[in-house]
């Protein structure tokens, strides 16, 4: 079943993934700003951070419920930050993206799996320099589960393989060098992590396309941050830039891949 056998299919699916999104961007922005905090995100309801008043279904509906009471909590009345109607946004458009990419497949059902992990580690580096481990072994395990379905093959399999150890252990070793030169930490381990586990879904060449993308977004990230007065030299969470990046291959770097193999002669 493809949801471009028909227009209105195809409208009804975009419909639906966008709510789904949506909904999970909710719980997956909830459940970074617990993880942050030590707190589990699996127990107790949402509640107010300024009142601690349990949230309810009108406070509860994604995007609309931030609309229609202002961005303020309805029971206390504080200002309920405009981060959350974001990335329920954010996320909606992402899984309508994933959708419209990779269809209604095992290997779009994987994907979007990887892209949940990826939102919810980059909030949780955006507000606690924080990569969890917890992210980075949901979607090692969602990659190994949907082995069996994809046919993929032997070859497409050590590659991804390769690639996350290759890309692990370099950028490792990279990262241990320049501490030495710089004297201080370069690269978090989560980010090291990050790196291997973006490897098992773009392969050789998907991850190192990620690789240079993310220096380039980072660096567009430190410059934002300076327009914004932030503090010169300090540190800066470099796992969102990665994560960005992972989801732009994924989507619509295989042409940009395939061009770069040409030029090896390897396509």
């Amino acid at each position: 079943m493809t949801i471009y056998a028909d227009k209105v299919l195809l409208i009804y699916c975009c419909c639906v993934a966008a709510i789904l999104g949506a909904v999970f961007g909710s719980f997956l922005n909830c459940a970074a700003w617990r993880i942050a905090r030590g707190q589990s995100f699996l127990k107790g309801r949402s509640h107010c951070p300024a009142c601690g008043h349990v949230l309810e279904l009108p406070d509860l509906i994604p995007v609309f419920s931030w609309l229609f009471l202002r961005g303020r909590c309805r029971h206390c009345g504080a200002k309920v930050s405009v981060r959350y109607m974001l990335t329920e946004l954010i996320f909606a458009l992402v899984t309508v993206l994933c959708l419209l990419r990779f269809d209604l497949t095992v290997l779009g059902a994987r994907n979007w799996v990887f892209f949940c992990c990826l939102f919810c580690l980059s909030l949780t580096d955006l507000d606690d320099q924080l990569i969890p481990d917890g992210c980075l072994l949901i979607a090692a395990a969602a990659w190994l589960a949907a082995l069996p379905f994809l046919r993929s093959g032997w070859s497409a399999v050590l590659n991804s393989l390769i690639a996350a150890v290759a890309f692990g252990v370099g950028i490792l070793l990279l990262s241990l060098l320049m501490d030495r030169i710089l004297k201080r930490e370069s690269l978090g381990g989560g980010d090291v992590k990050l790196f291997a586990t973006v490897g098992l879904y773009a392969g050789l060449a998907g991850t190192l396309l990620t690789v240079m993308l993310s220096c380039v977004l980072g660096l567009l990230f430190v410059l934002l941050r300076r327009l914004r007065g932030g503090e010169k030299g300090a540190e800066f969470p470099f796992g969102p830039s990665i994560a960005l990046a992972a989801v732009l291959v994924l989507l619509w770097g295989d042409p940009v891949v395939q061009w770069y193999l040409s030029l090896l002669g390897a396509a």
